[in-house]
């Protein structure tokens, strides 16, 4: 799956048809461009059934409760990592989570919250003497290729943090998840691996590392949800029934996981 430029940029654009935010514009235009046309009985029920569609979508995914519900599902399928005196790996790795590069206002070049999040995990257990290396992995997620290496900027981090040049590896050829599986594996052959990442994309991420032979000990770094499904249901607030933006960004990473899942599945990558 080692896409080119033209169908890295296919990829990505069906990637918005995913989106949770696509269906709510889909549902909502045809709810408007149906009630454009001339007046009729059928018309008028057209208009009602994408209307009621359009408030049921932004509902059932912009909810806080129901999103932190979907993310949670996918979070609570690796528990927290707990090292003990037998612990030890090859090397820990690292998965990026992007990068922001400099601008007319942003003056310097940046890692995003969750690489920064996802470095300082890598550093810490490298910290603890579980393994002898730490290999950062993400490349240019660009179509052009014309963007930042994600890997070097967390390198920085990493550097900031104490871990020494000497104990850092980077992988910088890859775009997507099984891409960073691929490519590891062409640096470090088989071995034992805590793999970091976040909670909800270690599903994902542990099958696809184990497809290319590693002993994978998953390492959830950041969590979406506070609770387990039951116990955000029995803690609810009014609050958490009211939509929000950020429980619409939430749902489109679990919709997000999820269908990445299935591509890989089908794709024979799972």
């Amino acid at each position: 799956m080692d896409l080119t430029p033209i169908w890295f940029g296919v990829y990505k654009a069906l990637k918005y048809l995913l989106y949770p935010l696509s269906w709510i514009l889909i549902a909502g235009l045809l709810s408007l461009l149906t009630a454009c046309l001339p007046v009729s009985p059928g018309r008028t029920t057209w208009v009602r059934r994408f209307s009621f569609l359009t408030l049921l979508l932004l509902l059932l995914t912009a909810t806080p409760i129901l999103s932190n519900m979907y993310i949670a599902l996918l979070e609570a399928q690796h528990p927290p990592f707990q090292a003990t005196t037998t612990s030890k790996f090859d090397a820990v790795v690292v998965l990026a989570g992007g990068v922001f590069q400099k601008g007319s206002l942003r003056p310097a070049d940046d890692v995003s919250e969750a690489s920064r999040q996802r470095t300082t995990c890598g550093a810490n257990l490298w910290q603890q003497n579980l393994a002898p290396k730490l290999l950062l992995t993400g490349g240019d997620a660009t179509v052009r290729r014309t963007g930042l290496m994600e890997s070097h900027e967390m390198k920085r981090w990493a550097l900031r943090l104490g871990v020494p040049e000497s104990a850092i590896l980077i992988e910088e050829k890859s775009r997507t998840t099984y891409e960073n599986a691929v490519q590891t594996k062409a640096m470090l052959g088989s071995g034992r691996i805590p793999l970091v990442t976040a909670a909800y994309h270690l599903p994902r991420a542990v099958r696809l590392f184990e497809k290319q032979g590693f002993v994978v000990t998953p390492f959830p770094c950041g969590y979406e949800s506070q609770h387990t499904p039951q116990q955000a249901w029995e803690q609810a607030t009014l609050f958490d029934f009211l939509p929000t933006a950020k429980a619409l960004l939430i749902t489109t990473q679990a919709v997000d996981e999820v269908a990445g899942i299935i591509v890989y599945w089908l794709a024979g990558k799972l």
